[in-house]
Parts: C-alpha cells; sequence; structure tokens
C-alpha cells in the first residue's frame, strides 16, 4: 500500500491543482517583487498586476485547497469512498496529521505575514501618482499631464482628492469601483466634467498646507506677453496683486482674501454647473450681523429659480479652480515659449503662425502633429519664402516647441483643453472676477459690488518698462492697451475679446 504523507483528503484533484497554482503565483509574486524593488523607473501596470491581480488570483487558488477536500470528505460521506470517521479528526501522533498540521500553521503564518506586507504596498500603491495618473492613461492624461506643470507637482493626488483618515478613503476606493467599470466598459464623459462633487471641504484639504489668517500685504508678479505682429513685441504687465488677508487679532480681511470668510460670509447662486454666471450674491457681516444681496441687475435671477437654486458658501476653491490641473491657453503657451528663447522670437509672426496652428480643431493627437508642423511651414513658405530656407532650423525648432505646448494642454481623444475648463484667477480670458466683480451685481441700497480695477492690483510697469512717471503706489498706473483701439477697451472687459487664441 502507497505510504501517504498528507491527509487522504488532500488527495483531489482540485486541491493538487489548487495547490500547484499557489506555488506558480507564490513564485511570480516573489520575482516581480525583486524586479520592482531593484528597478529604478516605475511602471502602473506592473504594480496593478503585483499588487492587484496576483494577490487576488493567489487567494483564489488557495482557496482550492481546502474546497477539493471538502469535496472529498462529501464523497466519503456519500460513501463513494471508505473513511473511518464520519467527520474529519486530528490527531497529531498520526504523522500524517502532524504534516499537515505544521504545514497549515506555518503557511498560515508565512501567508498572514506576507499579505500584511502586500496589503500594505497594495495600498500605497493606489495611493500614488502613477497610479491615479497612469493606469487609466487614456482618461486620465490630460489631469495626469496638467498635474506635473502645476504648483503642487510635488504633492500626490490622494492628499487632496482624499486627505487624511480612514472614512474618506474608504468613501474614495468605494466610488473608485464605478469609476474603474465605466472605464473599461468606455461610459465615462469626455471630457470630464467639473466641479467635481463630493470633494472633501477645502477647510480639511488647502488649510492642511495654506494657512489663510497668515496671509498679508500685496504680492509682485509679472505678465508675460508678445504681440501678434511681424516683430512679436514683448509686452509685459508687471503688478502688485492686492492678496491681503486676515488678522487673527481682530478678524479683519482684506485685499482679494477678503472673501476668506473670515470676518464675512459670501454666499452665491449660479444658473450654470461650472458656476460661471452667477446673478445672486449675499454678504453677512460675522461682526454686524449685516446682509447684503447684490442681483445682477441686467440679468436677473428669476425669483421662482432662486427658490430651488443651489446656495454656495465661498471658500478658498471658488477663485483657486484650477489649482492642479490647469489647461494653458494656445496664446499663453507660445508666450511663455518665446520667454524661454525655445522659440526664436526674431522669426517674423512667429507668435501669429504657433498660436494659429495649435488653435485648430483636430480630430487627433496625430493629426494635430501633422497639421502643427503643415502650418506653420506652409505659413513662412507662402509668406515668407526667401526667409524660409535661412531660418528653417529656428522654424523647426519653433515646431517642435508648439506641438509640445499641444500635447501638453490639449487632447482631442478626451475633448479636453483650456476653452472648457475656466480658470477663474483674473479675467483676462475667462469671467473669473467678473462673475461678481463687474459692476452690475446691485443691492437694495444701490450700493454695487466694485470693478474698480485698482481694488485688486497696481500696474507698476508695462509695455517697455522702466519708469513710466507719475506712478501713484497707491493707485499705480493707468492700464494702456498694447494695440490701439482708444477707449473701446473702458467699455468692455479683456474675455470679450481674448478667448486664449489670437483677439478677435
Amino acid at each position: 500500500m502507497e505510504k501517504k504523507h498528507w491527509p487522504r483528503l488532500a488527495y483531489n484533484w482540485i486541491s493538487t491543482a489548487g495547490a500547484a497554482i499557489s506555488l506558480v503565483i507564490g513564485l511570480t509574486i516573489l520575482f516581480l517583487l525583486v524586479v520592482n524593488l531593484v528597478s529604478s523607473t516605475t511602471n502602473p501596470y506592473l504594480g496593478v498586476l503585483l499588487y492587484l491581480v496576483l494577490p487576488s488570483f493567489l487567494v483564489a487558488a488557495l482557496l482550492l485547497i481546502p474546497l477539493g477536500m471538502y469535496f472529498k470528505w462529501r464523497a466519503f460521506l456519500k460513501g463513494e469512498e471508505l473513511h473511518p470517521h464520519r467527520w474529519p479528526s486530528i490527531d497529531l501522533n498520526n504523522p500524517l496529521h502532524r504534516n499537515a498540521a505544521a504545514v497549515f500553521v506555518f503557511g498560515t503564518v508565512l501567508f498572514l505575514l506576507l499579505s500584511s506586507v502586500g496589503v500594505y504596498r497594495a495600498y500605497q500603491f493606489t495611493d500614488s501618482v502613477a497610479f491615479c495618473g497612469l493606469v487609466c492613461h487614456k482618461v486620465m492624461a490630460p489631469e495626469y499631464s496638467t498635474y506635473h506643470g502645476s504648483p503642487h507637482a510635488r504633492v500626490r493626488c490622494v492628499d487632496c482628492h482624499i486627505g487624511p483618515g480612514a472614512g474618506w478613503y474608504a468613501k474614495s476606493k468605494l466610488s473608485g469601483l464605478y469609476q474603474v467599470y465605466a472605464t473599461i466598459a468606455g461610459k465615462y464623459p469626455r471630457p470630464i466634467p467639473t466641479p467635481i462633487k463630493d470633494l472633501r471641504p477645502v477647510q480639511e484639504e488647502c488649510n492642511q498646507c495654506h494657512w489663510p489668517q497668515k496671509f498679508f500685504g500685496a504680492q509682485q508678479r509679472e505678465f508675460i506677453h508678445y504681440l501678434y505682429n511681424k516683430e512679436n513685441t514683448y509686452w509685459p504687465v508687471n503688478m502688485l496683486i492686492n492678496t491681503g488677508g486676515g488678522n487673527p487679532g481682530d478678524a479683519q480681511a482684506s485685499g482679494i482674501h477678503w472673501h476668506m470668510n473670515i470676518a464675512v460670509k459670501v454666499e452665491y447662486a449660479a444658473r450654470d454647473k461650472q458656476k460661471q454666471d452667477i446673478p445672486w450674491v449675499r454678504v453677512t457681516d460675522r461682526r454686524t450681523e449685516r446682509v447684503s444681496v447684490y442681483e445682477d441687475i441686467t440679468h436677473p435671477f428669476p425669483k421662482k429659480e432662486l427658490e430651488t437654486a443651489e446656495l454656495r458658501v465661498m471658500d478658498c476653491i471658488d477663485c483657486h479652480n484650477r489649482p492642479s490641473h490647469k489647461f494653458n491657453s494656445p496664446d499663453h503657451e507660445i508666450d511663455l515659449a518665446i520667454f524661454a528663447k525655445k522659440i526664436e522670437q526674431s522669426i517674423p509672426d512667429i507668435k501669429k503662425a504657433a498660436v494659429d496652428s495649435i488653435g485648430r480643431q483636430y480630430d487627433s493627437n496625430a493629426s494635430a502633429m501633422e497639421g502643427i508642423t503643415k502650418t506653420i511651414t506652409d505659413y513662412y513658405k507662402s509668406n515668407y519664402p526667401g526667409l524660409y530656407p535661412k531660418k528653417e532650423n529656428m522654424i523647426n525648432d519653433a515646431v517642435r516647441e508648439t506641438k509640445k505646448a499641444f500635447e501638453e494642454n490639449i487632447f482631442p481623444a478626451m475633448r479636453a483643453k483650456w476653452s472648457y475648463y475656466p480658470d477663474n484667477i483674473g479675467h483676462f480670458i475667462f469671467r473669473g472676477c467678473m462673475r461678481c466683480h463687474d459692476g452690475k451685481h446691485r443691492a437694495a441700497d444701490g450700493s454695487v459690488i466694485t470693478n474698480d480695477c485698482h481694488a485688486c492690483h497696481i500696474i507698476l510697469s508695462q509695455g517697455g518698462g522702466g519708469d513710466q512717471g507719475g506712478l501713484d503706489l497707491g493707485k499705480g498706473l493707468d492700464f494702456v492697451h498694447p494695440v490701439d483701439i482708444g477707449d473701446a477697451w473702458k467699455g468692455g472687459v479683456c474675455y470679450e475679446c481674448h478667448s486664449g487664441g489670437q483677439p478677435m
């Protein structure tokens, strides 16, 4: 009679298959773990395989071992095979039972140890930037690309989208299950709509790093612009941004950060989901409890609609709505490229040609790359046939940088670009501040939400720079439009002409 080293229940094809598969998967996991530890590059798909897929199959394979033993035991009970006991018994004096018990105890301890390490590594992996941005590459490509060019590029996605604590972590992973299904089934919107729902409150997110009560004074900033003329004339605007802030001593607030809800509470109702059309604003002074309601006198909110509209208490994200995923416009990207000398300013009309090539409609990234090359090169071959051979290398460099600007900010597959994602900081190509500060929001007592330029910024210099005479640091210089359009600009707003491409 053949001597058996394991209990008779273990000798069945299901348990044997489970043990064999478990061994293969275990060795595969061990090999990939070593590869992952010694590799200097991060591969998100390796992480998915190592920490999510293979462990799931390993657990399933291990479960086959007791499952096969169960079916074997059921066969004994039915009399299909002889067995001395109705119920399995454990006798450590029996070598077979000792072997099985030793393997079970040792295997369980080893499995729990490796599982604890694996679970922790899986937790770390699912919290990584690579997992958020690269696993679902097509869907998250716009967000992942713009994230790397943002001020928060060293802040992990989960630090803002989830934050600390088990509750929000569990909530995000549960919602992520549907997102995985939507990605696999192709049932996701293109582009991803904003604002994102169910984000953690700003006071629990932004305030982990930013301390509103400590914001004071003004910040100097130079806005880089090049004109749409043959010379690509450099036209910077140097400003003091009246950031202001809150005084923790007496809860006063000033400047732009007057909106921070230290001394006041600002509420508003918007007509659209992206909160670009705001016809109704209510301001409550926390010290005096005075309430002022401002309504757009040119396009007021109907009373019935206002009764059902969502009232939002204004916070940081209402202005800083693109803190980590800003899609730069073609105008801005080419300005930066020329300023950084990646595109040669001496090429006539290069800003015009480059911005025109990016701003066209393309069905795919491949067609965009081809179209940008053709648009720019054809422009110079047609308009500057004598110049093109002399500056062909410079023009080719400009084409390469223009393509790069497109790839980092426009994503045809997801239909994502700057025009779909308005940036509420400023009012150059989007309404931004002018959603409320347009001079048309009036209260019952006749007061108006200011649209005085000097309330938010002071122009120190513009255009050629240098001493422009008569500079009053309390008020700054009056704005000078770089293109002579008379006083027409005074009766309008920037975004009516500027849309991110060549001005209309």
